[in-house]
């Protein structure tokens, strides 16, 4: 994956097969990214972006995403991310083709600590780390009741 050719499903974004990282700093993001690569991962696994992209790229998405991405969590999240960004937090993209790299990248998610990080799977879009509030109930899946991820300005630490 790359900026260039976004994985798009139902008009938003959708990085199937990679866990995306939601990130308080850029000192933050380059913590995590060093803990991959030390861990085998290689430098094209991972697609960092700074705030200001991750806004600019949700914001060109909203107005073409499918009423179909309102029915799963792909709206609410791409929403979530914008929000984060919004507060000035960074993601890193992460390639993870099998469960022993999506353990890994939830490990670096948990040490760092991230705010929110999900393994985007085709049919399920798992989080990978817990809800620092300790609230383990999922919510209804609607922006009308309010995103699922930690608020933009909370943190893990």
């Amino acid at each position: 994956m790359d900026k260039n050719h976004l994985p798009i499903s139902f008009g938003v974004f959708k990085p199937v097969g990679h866990v995306v990282m939601a990130l308080r700093s850029d000192v933050d993001l380059q913590t995590a990214r060093q803990a991959l690569l030390s861990q085998g991962f290689e430098a094209d696994d991972l697609v960092a972006y700074t705030p200001q992209e991750m806004a600019e790229q949700v914001d060109a998405e909203v107005p073409h995403a499918s009423v179909l991405a309102a029915i799963g969590q792909e709206l609410n999240l791409i929403l979530a991310h914008r929000a984060m960004a919004r507060s000035g937090c960074s993601f890193l993209v992460v390639a993870t083709p099998h469960q022993a790299r999506i353990d890994t990248a939830a490990a670096v998610a948990r040490g760092v600590p991230a705010i929110a990080a999900q393994h985007y799977g085709r049919f399920i879009i798992e989080e990978l780390i817990d809800d620092p509030s300790g609230n383990t109930e999922q919510r209804f899946e609607s922006i009308d009741r309010g995103l699922d991820l930690p608020a933009a300005g909370h943190s893990n630490r």
